[in-house]
């Protein structure tokens, strides 16, 4: 008879396969962790500055997009931070500009700055190459600046879904006109009156023009005070510039509030 050959032990080869899958996936969630860890100290470093330029009570949120984080690091190029404050006022004398309630967003793409910089806190010479900015101004402030002509309560906005939406000669110029909807009541002699109004908000001289074209009351027998409230709610709404600066290009009406956008390329991260 001939002699078998003893099989050769897999238990310490299986072992040993077993550890090292483990090792690669240790070094797999830490190298994760420590990237997300990054992310985080530089993005409570543009949190720091965003308060101080946009001048905010506290620090907005922000985001850094794209993983991982460590590579855009190196290369000192963050292809696109969002930066987002609520509820945020905007109070000047001067230009009889005061709302109270604004949301303000930022996306700055391409943040050029570099890691031991950006940690550091030392960002004077970080550079943007584009940002897009907008504020939304809510039904809240809306309905503050209608009272101060004619007492209008529960305004809401929205869209005005029986006009047609048109496709424009170029599907990328910015919107400067919107249909609009407005709904909420208003008193008449002590009698609570309900109301919709029909029209467009229009972009002028970087502001909101509200323009109303027609409205519709729930007592047909009040219709002389129809030119009184389309006078009334014929509001001009200035936020004044966007965020870093840029300039309004264009309007559109969302469900709550109206929104101002615009862009601005080659800009620093902050004041120099």
């Amino acid at each position: 008879m001939t002699a078998q050959t003893p099989a050769r032990p897999r238990k310490k080869k299986s072992r040993r396969g077993k550890f090292l899958i483990i090792t690669v996936i240790v070094l797999g969630v830490l190298l994760v962790a420590a990237d997300f860890a990054l992310a985080a100290a530089g993005e409570y470093q543009i949190a720091q500055r965003m308060r101080e330029k946009l001048q905010l009570s506290e620090d907005p949120s922000v985001r850094i997009n794209g993983f991982p984080f460590t590579l855009q690091a190196l290369r000192g190029d963050y292809q696109h931070v969002e930066i987002r404050a609520y509820g945020v006022p905007i109070r000047n004398e001067q230009q009889n500009v005061d709302l109270r309630d604004l949301d303000v967003e930022a996306d700055l793409l391409h943040t050029r700055v570099e890691l031991a910089d950006l940690l550091a806190g030392n960002v004077s010479k970080a550079t943007i190459d584009t940002v897009k900015g907008s504020v939304r101004i809510k039904a809240l402030d809306l309905n503050r600046l209608a009272n101060q002509v004619t007492p209008f309560d529960k305004l809401s906005i929205e869209p005005d879904n029986r006009v047609a939406t048109t496709t424009p000669a170029d599907p990328k110029a910015p919107k400067t006109t919107a249909a609009v909807k407005l709904s909420g009541q208003t008193n008449v002699a002590g009698k609570v009156v309900t109301l919709t109004a029909y029209g467009q908000i229009a972009l002028v001289s970087g502001a909101i023009q509200i323009n109303i074209d027609d409205i519709e009351l729930d007592d047909a027998s009040l219709k002389q005070i129809v030119p009184q409230l389309r006078q009334a709610l014929a509001i001009k709404i200035d936020p004044g510039t966007l965020p870093f600066g840029a300039t309004p290009t264009a309007v559109e009406v969302e469900s709550g509030s109206f929104k101002l956008s615009g862009e601005i390329a080659d800009v620093p991260l902050v004041q120099r």
